[in-house]
């Protein structure tokens, strides 16, 4: 999900008799269930892999914090400005989390960083829809984070452990974001006609690009086999879809709204809801860069980061003279 079109630079997925004796034993480490850390040997397509995937999803964080960013002036009570602006710190923290799990692998964060304001590195597609009315934030909080978690969940069991314990964290802090976006649908819906009119128009518009976030059918990916196998990967996209959709679709009708798909239904023989063709279209348009809010995204986050530089500098310059007093 936060690593939509990760690409291993493999062609096909290895076997062991094309593996050499280091590649056997690393992926017999992984089929056992043993962490590989950052000083363990490992293959340089697998290393590469991870630090496309950790980025992707560290930016994804950190360009996450701005459409609720958005927000924070406009909450309705000082309450929820307080819980909107928790949470928009939480999405800095996980960011600072998983940019330390990449350096690990041997990349600085200036250079991801730098990728990101490029245009070179990618984050979720979500992230480039625009924030409209109040009940967003609860759309997002519901249905992105609620995505989120069940992506995330499964990446705490990866074989890699710096990024697996990073998640760890990350996890149980999602938790609270998809209960306080729940929690903002509820009030909506329980009030005047008018305030649920905005939770369904959120939902609308919210259901089908959340759903789409975890990424095309990956059936057929050489590099989802591949992630498969290291265990970078743990479950396929239509997988985690699914659940997403079991999920989601009791708590649209205990909150009386209705679902956006009118083709949805339950399937009694597998207890499983069915769902209609998505729109891949539109994916792909906002992954190129098309979607309705990349630009403003990007520009924001690249103002953010040189209105700062000042800062850093300042604190480079601090560190450098703490160091020279140390050593004198």
């Amino acid at each position: 999900m936060y690593a939509q079109m990760v690409e291993t630079g493999l062609k096909t997925v290895r076997t062991a008799d094309q593996m050499d004796v280091e590649e056997r034993a690393f992926q017999a480490r992984i089929d056992a269930g043993v962490k590989i850390e950052a000083k363990d040997w490992m293959p340089e397509a697998y290393r590469k892999t991870l630090i496309r995937q950790i980025s992707q999803h560290a930016h994804s964080e950190i360009v996450g914090q701005l459409p609720e960013g958005n927000w924070v002036t406009r909450a309705p009570t000082l309450e929820r400005k307080s819980i909107l602006l928790a949470k928009i710190q939480d999405e800095a923290g996980h960011g600072l989390y998983l940019y330390s799990a990449a350096e690990t692998l041997g990349v600085a964060r200036e250079d991801l960083l730098e990728a990101l304001h490029a245009g070179k590195a990618k984050y979720s597609s979500i992230f480039n829809y625009p924030t409209l009315s109040w009940a967003d934030m609860g759309a997002i909080g519901w249905l992105v984070d609620g995505s989120a978690i069940i992506n995330q969940i499964p990446l705490c069991r990866c074989s890699y452990g710096p990024y697996a314990r990073a998640m760890t964290r990350v996890c149980k802090e999602e938790s609270f974001h998809a209960r306080q976006g729940y929690d903002i649908m509820m009030s909506l819906c329980q009030g005047t006609p008018e305030q649920k009119a905005m939770a369904q128009d959120a939902l609308d518009r919210w259901w089908w690009p959340s759903l789409m976030m975890f990424g095309p059918s990956d059936g057929e990916s050489v590099n989802s086999a591949q992630s498969a196998q290291w265990r970078i990967k743990l479950f396929s996209n239509d997988e985690l879809r699914q659940r997403m959709v079991d999920q989601t679709i009791p708590q649209i009708e205990y909150l009386g709204l209705k679902v956006p798909d009118q083709s949805a239904k339950l399937d009694p023989a597998t207890g499983r809801y069915t769902f209609g063709a998505l729109d891949w279209d539109e994916f792909h348009a906002v992954l190129r860069g098309d979607g309705p809010c990349n630009r403003e995204r990007l520009e924001t986050r690249v103002k953010a980061y040189e209105d700062g530089r000042w800062f850093r500098d300042a604190l480079g310059a601090y560190a450098d003279k703490q160091a020279k007093r140390a050593a004198a």
